[in-house]
């Protein structure tokens, strides 16, 4: 691939896909972009340990040939473009990477660029993994209960940025289409309202939630809920729930079970003699008050899950896969009451957006939460810092490095560099353990009366990584 701008490194090999398998050689050409305010502090800290995790973990026998590439502020200033070309096409080259966080561009353009590289390079799933550290200040009472993997789709909802203006010519003309030809006659105050449009497909739901299934199943997970607000919007958040159940039956039927399947599964084995319409009464109380058609549905509902006894009944369903759903209201009301009933999460764009930020919040603030952005299909990845740039922090050498370090331990584990991965959690949890950490952990470590607190640069997080990861 020829490169206006850039330069590929001379010592290195791209990553590449074959068979649905990434092929990593073992000097992988990774792009990574630096970010914007603090993502310079940030990277110099975490570049160091992602290269010691690695040098330790293998001895010398893999290390990463780093391909810098450009977004953002850097970008814009040496090239006079937000996101050029190059950027994008080092992603697609070379697969797998990693940024720090990036400034949204003001007044027109590409209204974010995070955006614009997860729809240029279709990656349709937003990866969150949210777990607790031991020795990590949180707000709620028993954040280590928190162990979620949260799969957001990344391609559709309202962040497809499609709307229209207020007062705008466009929006008169939706309005327009809306009223007179679809005779929509609820929205409140047509003439003052901007108008957004929400997409939301049975391909982009499907793949999803398979790569959620895949992934549950691999990791021996024990739960993927399917997180909607289909009570409302019954044909978008809605069919996506249904799609999620509609993968789960069809093409993992042997190591799936649904939560409404377990109950009919679990009511016939605790009563043998027990008729379909009786078990269908036990699963909707009521049942009787229900339209003949829609009691029909449910008794057949029953019948059809017991065809499954051969394989799922006897206690059989019991080692699958379960497949739930929840409303995203409740979902992250119980989050916090019931962390331990959440496992793997599958969810729509806006709904994903809202949670993986609450649930950082228990487990120490998105200041280490980590992120990936996927596509399972073509083995495209960028791992990323989920916070902002913080600019009134940037050159301070100040800020905590630990999200886009995580973000690294996540890329380690998509490329097979599990030693690596594993030293890097190592080194965090030990230098946390130990009360060695940079200004946000310290401020409330002492204020739950830690007296042994020691407040560290952002480079010298680095440095205790570094050094207990050697231990």
């Amino acid at each position: 691939m020829a490169f206006k701008s850039v330069t590929p490194p001379v010592h290195g090999a791209p990553v590449t896909m074959k068979g649905g398998v990434l092929q990593v050689p073992d000097n992988p050409i990774l792009p990574f972009i630096e970010g914007d305010g603090t993502g310079p502090d940030i990277w110099r800290a975490s570049q160091r340990v992602l290269d010691a995790a690695v040098e330790i973990a293998y001895g010398g026998k893999k290390k990463i040939a780093w391909m810098e590439v450009y977004a953002g502020e850097k970008a814009f200033h040496t090239f006079g473009e937000w996101l050029p070309d190059d950027t994008v096409e080092a992603f697609k080259t070379y697969l797998v990477g990693i940024k720090g966080p990036l400034t949204t561009p003001i007044g027109g353009g590409i209204r974010s660029l995070n955006v614009a590289l997860r729809q240029l390079l279709d990656l349709y799933v937003c990866l969150r993994p949210v777990k607790y550290f031991k020795g990590v200040p949180s707000p709620v009472k028993a954040p280590e209960k928190v162990d979620m993997v949260i799969f957001r789709e990344n391609t559709e909802d309202i962040y497809a940025g499609i709307e229209w203006k207020a007062y705008s010519p466009e929006v008169k003309r939706v309005l327009d289409f809306l009223i007179k030809e679809m005779g929509v006659k609820k929205i409140r105050f047509p003439e003052s309202s901007g108008i957004g449009i929400k997409p939301v497909s049975e391909e982009g739901s499907k793949r999803l939630c398979r790569a959620a299934i895949q992934y549950a199943l691999k990791n021996h997970r024990k739960s993927v809920n399917f997180t909607h607000k289909g009570n409302i919007m019954k044909f978008t958040e809605g069919a996506f729930k249904d799609w999620g159940y509609e993968v789960g039956a069809k093409e993992f039927r042997a190591e799936t079970v649904t939560i409404r399947e377990s109950w009919i599964l679990g009511n016939k084995e605790a009563t043998p003699s027990l008729s379909d319409e009786e078990n269908a009464r036990m699963i909707e109380p009521g049942l009787d008050m229900f339209a003949p058609d829609k009691k029909a549905e449910i008794i057949q509902e029953v019948a059809d899950t017991l065809k499954l006894w051969p394989s799922h009944g006897d206690g059989k369903w019991k080692s699958k896969l379960m497949l739930k759903d929840t409303i995203a209201d409740i979902t992250l009301q119980q989050t916090l009451t019931r962390a331990d009933e959440f496992d793997v999460i599958a969810t729509l764009n806006l709904n994903g957006d809202y949670l993986s930020d609450a649930l950082a919040a228990q487990v120490g603030g998105i200041g280490i939460a980590p992120g990936g952005n996927i596509n399972y299909v073509t083995g495209h990845a960028i791992f990323e810092a989920t916070h902002g740039t913080a600019p009134k922090y940037a050159n301070l050498d100040k800020v905590n490095p630990g999200s886009v370090i995580l973000s690294g331990e996540m890329m380690f584990r998509h490329l097979g560099w599990i030693e690596a991965a594993d030293l890097l959690v190592k080194g965090i949890e030990s230098s946390i353990a130990a009360h060695t950490v940079t200004y946000d952990f310290a401020r409330l470590m002492k204020h739950e009366g830690h007296k042994d607190v020691k407040e560290l640069k952002c480079s010298e997080f680095g440095d205790a990584i570094i050094s207990h990861m050697k231990k």
